[in-house]
């Protein structure tokens, strides 16, 4: 199972989770259409896949809903599976990209519903850095002094305050995935996890659904996407600029939506949790296109993504240190804070 370690290795006993045939497209036709002629705009966009890692995945989706019309599922697969000769393709992923276009298909005839077609230019995921909004927001001289000071509660003591921060982020009794890396991983119950999270360096910043679920590639492990719930926080990271120039843009974004939490990864870069439970999927795109905008890492639009553990400790050895703090935001009666 992926995550797993060896058999036996335990955490204060948590058991941790750690070719195809060529052909050219124009041979290609649908028993379901005899005039089964590409569009010009589809031969354009097979011929230009992107590359792993700059939107592939998503590329499969938008390009399999306008092949709907014009091939049959397998023959959809065939066609970018030889588009996308030489990349990495993980197992199973045309395939799902074909099943759950399906219900999209693109109708011709329908005024731009056609990503790609002319006068429809098909615009990126995720915008690229607006370096003029960004200088914008930088000129405001706020920093990580400014985060410390305008943090509801700061915490000054020596030990780690884990336990209360995820208790007033997370109430009641969730299953929460931890990891103690991105390969040693387990999912239990908030009450399993007590005591030993301030040892750990990773979670999924939402409550899991269940103790397991299929990963992209079909295998069952304590962390996927499937198994991950609705989003509670949505995490803004930025792996570029200073620490004051990560806290500006945080505090920017503090302006636009709930900020309950800033944490230092222990190395170079700062994760602000954004409270984002029962909002709009929409209204959270948007916000996270903004964030984009401003130098933030796309990543962790991804609900199942691992973030840095409140308070936790890095395998460097690091603290990751909490610079702000509101529980204000998420506190339903599940308790006392630390300085509240």
């Amino acid at each position: 199972m992926p995550g797993a370690i060896a058999a036996g290795k335990t955490e204060r006993g948590i058991q941790f989770g750690h070719s195809r045939t060529l052909f050219h497209w124009g041979e290609m036709t649908s028993p379901n259409s005899s005039s089964a002629k590409l569009p010009q705009f589809v031969h354009d966009l097979l011929a230009a896949p992107p590359r792993r890692g700059e939107g592939l995945n998503n590329w499969f989706y938008r390009v399999a809903r306008v092949l709907h019309p014009y091939r049959t599922p397998a023959e959809i697969e065939q066609l970018l599976a030889a588009a996308t000769l030489g990349e990495p393709v993980k197992p199973g992923e045309i395939e799902r990209a074909v099943a759950r276009s399906a219900d999209a298909a693109w109708q011709p005839g329908s005024p731009g519903s056609a990503p790609g077609a002319a006068g429809h230019a098909t615009p990126p995921a995720w915008p690229e850095v607006d370096a003029e909004a960004r200088a914008a927001v930088l000129a405001s001289g706020l920093g990580v002094a400014d985060l410390w000071d305008l943090s509801p509660i700061r915490f000054e003591e020596s030990e780690p305050q884990t336990e209360p921060i995820i208790d007033a982020l997370f109430p009641g009794n969730p299953l929460l995935c931890v990891g103690r890396s991105n390969h040693e991983f387990a999912t239990r119950t908030r009450d399993k996890w007590r005591g030993r999270l301030a040892e750990m360096q990773l979670i999924v910043p939402s409550p899991m659904t269940a103790r397991t679920g299929l990963t992209q590639e079909g295998h069952e492990s304590e962390h996927s996407l499937e198994n991950t719930g609705p989003r509670r926080f949505l995490i803004i990271e930025q792996d570029s600029g200073t620490p004051d120039e990560q806290a500006a843009v945080l505090l920017h974004l503090a302006q636009l939506a709930p900020l309950a939490l800033a944490v230092h990864s222990g190395s170079k870069s700062i994760h602000g949790w954004f409270l984002a439970d029962g909002e709009p999927e929409d209204n959270l795109r948007a916000f996270m296109r903004s964030a984009v905008t401003l130098g933030a890492d796309r990543a962790t639009w991804t609900r199942s993504q691992f973030v840095r553990m409140p308070d936790g400790l890095r395998d460097n050895g690091k603290r990751q240190t909490v610079y702000f703090f509101d529980p204000s935001l998420v506190r339903d009666g599940a308790g006392e804070v630390p300085g509240s």
